[in-house]
């Protein structure tokens, strides 16, 4: 079941909540509904990883937690908060996009490390809250040119 509100809260702030599911192509194309085509690949793959993550690693694929996001345009930003309700990790040191994400997984695990390294490539802002429940995500978008009006 997926639940939606697009009501403003806060700064016009929409929510999309979903069971814990792998089924994802309906949650990712009402998120990328007002997205720029020109970036519609590009964000789709790196919300997939984040809402890929949320419910499997962090609700453990169970269908009775729940994934909530919302989301937002703020000035010339998309931002995306994305929750579940897993107990949490301990985000390593994420700031240096050079560091290898799976560099400290053993070697059976570290196919898993990639996703937070698209995120970092995707994203213009990556950041957990400290439980590690929480992922919130910003893409910066061009600033539109405005017509210079002569006299």
């Amino acid at each position: 079941m997926i639940t939606i509100s697009l009501r403003p809260t806060g700064r016009n702030w929409g929510t999309i909540t979903f069971a814990s599911t792998l089924y994802l192509c309906p949650i990712l194309d009402l998120l990328l509904a007002d997205i720029p085509g020109k970036l519609q690949a590009e964000l789709r793959l790196g919300l997939q990883e984040a809402l890929v993550n949320a419910a499997k690693h962090g609700n453990n694929l169970d269908p009775g937690k729940r994934v909530i996001v919302r989301f937002s345009l703020i000035d010339n930003q998309y931002w995306w908060v994305i929750s579940d309700q897993g107990s949490g990790f301990t985000p390593c040191c994420t700031s240096n996009v050079d560091i290898d994400p799976t560099e400290y997984l053993p070697p059976d695990e570290s196919e898993n490390g990639r996703g937070m390294s698209i995120l970092h490539q995707i994203f213009d802002q990556v950041q957990w809250n400290s439980k590690g429940t929480e992922l919130r995500l910003c893409k910066q978008i061009e600033n539109r040119n405005r017509l210079a009006l002569r006299r």
